[in-house]
């Protein structure tokens, strides 16, 4: 089964942890799938360098980005794609079911 597409993911670094929906491929349209991997698992599967640049944010340095902080921890969904379905590959006992919206 493969992953096919993000619908949320949410980053807790105080807790360690993303939270992730997603559906895979043979899902129905009513149903999402609900994760909880630590951001070191992440780190095992070489995907660390995905922190926000601020240097992306062209401002002035007395403007502040108070949401944004230097370390905050970010990954985009096509990066969440590819390490979710390397992770089940490895872990596929670890595939949560189906749960209906």
């Amino acid at each position: 089964m493969e992953v096919s597409e993000i619908v949320e993911i949410f980053v807790c670094e105080k807790t360690g942890v993303v939270n992730v929906k997603f559906k895979m491929v043979n899902d129905s349209e009513d149903t999402v799938r609900i994760d909880t991997i630590e951001l070191e698992t992440l780190s095992d599967f070489g995907y660390t360098s995905s922190y926000i640049d601020m240097d992306f944010f062209d401002v002035d340095e007395d403007y502040e980005l108070d949401f944004i902080d230097d370390s905050d921890f970010f990954i985009d969904d096509v990066d969440m794609i590819s390490f979710l379905n390397e992770y089940y590959i490895v872990y596929s006992d670890r595939i949560p079911e189906e749960q209906y919206i």
